[in-house]
């Protein structure tokens, strides 16, 4: 009898090492991306299309901002960040990995007469001193202002090409990712509000009701971006802490190739060519 108890305790013992071993294997297998909401949408489908190419492998995606992807890069809570901006000084310690290029542009709903609007007037509507539509040759409604929220680089790069401080703006409703400053827009038609081109152009072939209003001149569209004249273009960068371990590595050199450029193009952003 004490031989058949010590019997099942070792297999017992067995099992249960055999599951914290396929459990550690499990989660050496998972790679986690956070930050950017311009790119977690494209980084779901990229993973999708890894995990089908390395069925043992899982992909997490977690938005919350391009700040959120550097912090929880240093602080190894994620294996991968996803920036969408250009590297800051202070930052040249997380290799940054360019998967695609996008733009920032001005939108507002798809009724709105207007079609055009100049650098100073989208500034003065964003810092209040223009609060009807009708003062820029628009209908006689208050102009709603959507802003981005701290954090996003959205906000910054909106914020540096205008030269102004956020503490300038005067903003109706404040909104975190670009979905949401879509859906805002096409639900108020009085809306004004700034989001990625690729969200944008996506959103409006699909049938929201919203529109892109061209910036200095030029259209804000994939095709402006692509060849180069669009002025508040942007890289699309995945970051890692030091040098990317393997499974990472991975992910990243395939997110570059050719094999990824349809999921790049399907979101409405433009592929970067690897030599």
């Amino acid at each position: 009898m004490r031989c058949l108890r010590q019997l099942v305790w070792i297999t017992i013992v067995t099992l249960v090492l055999a599951g914290l071993s396929a459990t550690a294997i499990a989660t050496s297998h998972k790679l986690v991306l956070t930050g950017s909401s311009t790119i977690a949408p494209l980084a779901v489908e990229l993973g999708r299309r890894f995990e089908s190419l390395h069925p043992s492998v899982r992909v997490d995606v977690q938005t919350g901002g391009s700040s959120r992807g550097i912090s929880d890069t240093r602080k190894s809570i994620a294996d991968i960040g996803m920036v969408s901006r250009a590297m800051k000084s202070d930052e040249q310690d997380l290799p940054a990995f360019t998967i695609a290029l996008d733009g920032v542009g001005i939108i507002v709903h798809a009724s709105n007469p207007v079609t055009n609007l100049t650098r100073q007037q989208i500034t003065d509507i964003y810092t209040g001193k223009i609060t009807n539509w009708q003062e820029v040759g628009g209908k006689d409604a208050r102009i709603t202002v959507v802003n981005k929220a701290e954090g996003r680089s959205t906000l910054e790069l909106f914020l540096s090409h205008f030269e102004l401080k956020n503490s300038a703006i005067k903003p109706h409703i404040v909104i975190g990712d670009n979905q949401q400053g879509v859906k805002t827009v096409a639900g108020n038609p009085h809306a004004i509000g700034y989001v990625s081109i690729g969200a944008a152009e996506y959103a409006a072939q699909h049938s929201v009701p919203i529109k892109l209003l061209p910036l200095d001149g030029v259209a804000a569209s994939v095709a402006s971006v692509r060849n180069g004249t669009y002025p508040l273009s942007r890289p699309l960068n995945l970051v890692t802490r030091k040098t990317p371990r393997e499974l990472a590595k991975q992910f990243i050199e395939f997110a570059r190739t050719e094999q990824a450029h349809d999921l790049v193009e399907a979101q409405y952003f433009v592929p970067i060519s690897i030599d």
